[in-house]
């Protein structure tokens, strides 16, 4: 049954409409430490500190498996490199600090940083990988 959004399906995964779904840490993590939902894998490469005995989905059975959403900073095509430089600078300096690590942890995200290259290289990894897969499945937008 196709949602539009994590809260909607979240609602029917809670009110017990649906048995099972996928969804992003930052909104699922809160219900299952609470005993809400059962969480069966995480779908990231690697464990989540927040959930750690939590097994991800490829030490579940499905060997290779790796799918995590994730959130980033960005900035027109056209922002001067010096601005570029000083905003990813204070991003990585903040996301370095324990409180911000510490809330965004328990929320389920995972504080990662890095220069602006590393992630424009990250993107094209995860449109290169998307696009092969929406490809394959001959996946069409309604």
């Amino acid at each position: 049954m196709p949602f539009r959004g994590g809260a909607p399906a979240l609602t029917a995964l809670l009110s017990g409409e649906v048995s099972m779904s996928y969804e992003n840490s930052l909104i699922i993590v809160p219900h299952i430490k609470s005993g809400k939902v059962r969480a069966l894998a995480v779908t990231g490469a690697q464990r989540s500190r927040s959930v750690p005995d939590l097994p991800t989905v490829a030490e579940a059975g499905v060997p290779g498996y790796s799918a995590s959403g994730w959130y980033g900073f960005v900035a027109p095509a056209a922002t001067p490199k010096d601005i570029v430089a000083r905003l990813a600078g204070e991003f990585n300096r903040i996301l370095k600090q324990p409180d911000v690590i510490e809330r965004l942890s328990g929320q389920g995200a995972e504080p990662v940083g890095g220069t602006p290259e590393q992630f424009a290289a990250f993107i094209k990894v995860e449109i290169d990988k998307w696009a092969k897969l929406v490809k394959s499945a001959h996946m069409k937008a309604d």
